[in-house]
Parts: C-alpha cells; sequence; structure tokens
C-alpha cells in the first residue's frame, strides 16, 4: 500500500506504519460515523400514575340508596361504589337521590341527606353543571362518566289509571330532558367514556306484590313498556353522542317469557322474570324499586363489561 506524499521516502519500517496509523486515524476522524454513545447509569425516574377519575350522575341507584328496613349493607354496596374500586377509579359521585331527568339539568342543590357517601357539595349547581365543571377540570383524567336517570319519571306510572298514557308522557319528557343534557356532558367530556344505564324491571314484581290488586296485568304491560318504550328511548338519545348504553333490564332477566316458572322460596311456582327481579330488587318484600346488594353487583358487572 502506497500512501500519498510518501512516495520515494525511505522511510524505516517502523517509523513508516507509525506514519500510515496516524494518517488511519485521521480519516477515521473525518468519516460520518457518530462516536459511540455510552448509557448513563442513572435509570430515567418514572412519572407518578395518573389518577383517573369517574364521574356518576343520576338518582338513587347511583347513590347506592338503600331502604330503611332492607337489612345490613350500606350505601357502599351501590353500583358506582363497585366499579370505582374495580376500576381503580376516583369516584366522584353527584348524583342525587329522588332526582327526575328533570331535575338533573335544571334543579339546583341536592341535600346532604339524598347524596351517596362522601359526595361533594354541589354548592348550589344543578348536576349537570357540577359534572360539566368536574369534567373539564380533570380533561385528560376521565376515565368513565355513568348516568342513571328516568325511574323517576316513570316510578308515578305503576298506579296510574292509564299505565299507558302515563309512560307514554314520562318517556318522552326523559327523552327531551336527555337530549338536552347529553350533548354538554359529551363536549365536556371529550372521548372519555360514556354509559348510560336503564333499571330493571321493578314492575315485574307487582305480579306478587298484594299492594297491586291487577299486578299481574301491570306485570305483563311492563315487559312490552321497558323493552319497546322506555329502553328503546334511552338507547336512541345515548347513540346521539357515542355514547355507550346498558340495558339492565336484560341484564336482570327481564325481557324472559313469563310463561316459564320456577320455584321461589317465598311465592312459589312464578314467572322466572318475576323471580329474578324478586331477588334482584326490594320490590316485591317492600314494594321499594332499589337493588339489593346482588341486583347493584349485577348492575356493576354489567358497566364494567363496557370497559
Amino acid at each position: 500500500m502506497v500512501v500519498a506524499g510518501l512516495e520515494g521516502v525511505d522511510v524505516p519500517g517502523l517509523r513508516r506504519s507509525a506514519l500510515i496509523g496516524a494518517l488511519l486515524v485521521m480519516l477515521g476522524a473525518c468519516t460520518t460515523t457518530p462516536p459511540t454513545t455510552v448509557a448513563s447509569s442513572t435509570a430515567a425516574t418514572s412519572d407518578p400514575p395518573v389518577e383517573r377519575v369517574y364521574v356518576s350522575l343520576g338518582d338513587s341507584y347511583a347513590t347506592g340508596y338503600r331502604p330503611a328496613d332492607a337489612g345490613e349493607g350500606t350505601a357502599r354496596d351501590g353500583f358506582a361504589y363497585l366499579v370505582a374500586e374495580r376500576a381503580d377509579l376516583r369516584l366522584i359521585n353527584l348524583a342525587c337521590s329522588g332526582a327526575t331527568s328533570a331535575q338533573l339539568r335544571a334543579e339546583p342543590g341536592c341535600a346532604p341527606a339524598a347524596r351517596g357517601p362522601d359526595a361533594p357539595d354541589p354548592a348550589g349547581r344543578t348536576q349537570l353543571d357540577a359534572a360539566v365543571q368536574t369534567l373539564r377540570e380533570h380533561r385528560g383524567r376521565v376515565g368513565l362518566v355513568t348516568v342513571v336517570i328516568g325511574g323517576n319519571d316513570l316510578a308515578p306510572c305503576a298506579r296510574a289509571d292509564d299505565p299507558l298514557t302515563c309512560a307514554s308522557q314520562a318517556v318522552a319528557a326523559v327523552r327531551a330532558n336527555l337530549a338536552a343534557t347529553l350533548p354538554a356532558l359529551r363536549d365536556a367530556a371529550g372521548d372519555a367514556p360514556i354509559v348510560g344505564l336503564t333499571y330493571p324491571d321493578v314492575f315485574l314484581g307487582a305480579w306478587v306484590s298484594p299492594a297491586f290488586p291487577n299486578g299481574r296485568d301491570l306485570a305483563r304491560l311492563s315487559v312490552s313498556l321497558f323493552r319497546d318504550f322506555f329502553n328503546a328511548a334511552l338507547e336512541a338519545e345515548y347513540d346521539n353522542v357515542g355514547a355507550q348504553f346498558v340495558d339492565v333490564t336484560a341484564t336482570t332477566g327481564g325481557y324472559g317469557p313469563l310463561t316459564e316458572t320456577t320455584q321461589d322460596p317465598t311465592y312459589g311456582a312464578i314467572p322466572t322474570p318475576v323471580a329474578k327481579v324478586c331477588a334482584l330488587t326490594y320490590f316485591c318484600e317492600h314494594t321499594d324499586v332499589h337493588p339489593t346488594p346482588a341486583g347493584h353487583e349485577a348492575i356493576a358487572t354489567a358497566v364494567l363489561a363496557t370497559r
């Protein structure tokens, strides 16, 4: 190998090798190959996990209300508390027992006795206003929003002279109020998941309740009322804002045939859907529409299945 600039020069072998080596080092320094970077021995400190929140709106189903004569258990058996615990979310429960769909968006305040455990003071705001503010404050950290509303609109129809007319009017009101509520929630929540819920068909319990002389007729009527009117209307409104809908009536067996019977320890042979609603709510025993712990468990499971 001849190196430019050394032709004809008589250099001893050792000196010639040293010069060639020096030139090669210089040429190597001019290449574009970046120098090797030695990795730092200090491990990067990971950021603490971001706390994600769950905003709950609605009525006594969301607050976890239990009737006074329901025996052991607490409001923390409620589905919202179960969902928050199992999904590792911090619950901000803005729901108010007794709320109707109109009150959710238009009536400010919620008495302490009507709130769930550790619920924040609404400070004169409606549930909707409080939820919008909360969602904006936690934008990007909202893991879930649930809405369960409309049951208190529909409940009076169980004792109405004309249940169908009453129910039709109630469903129209619920739908109109949801149409005014859900877009504001979606705007504030961004792309956070919103899940709308319906209810067990508690009116099926009228089949065995002495409080309803026409209980079997009411139970039969309630199946189509929930499936074809109430739940269909709710689902359409939640669909309009890209929210998921959990059909709790279906989850709790409300659409099963009333001709299929089961042996109940209290009421004997009764339709299977009636037996299920007796086990999952307090309606059959106390004429109370609220879920038992097993009922809340079923609702929580259905909500968690949407995640």
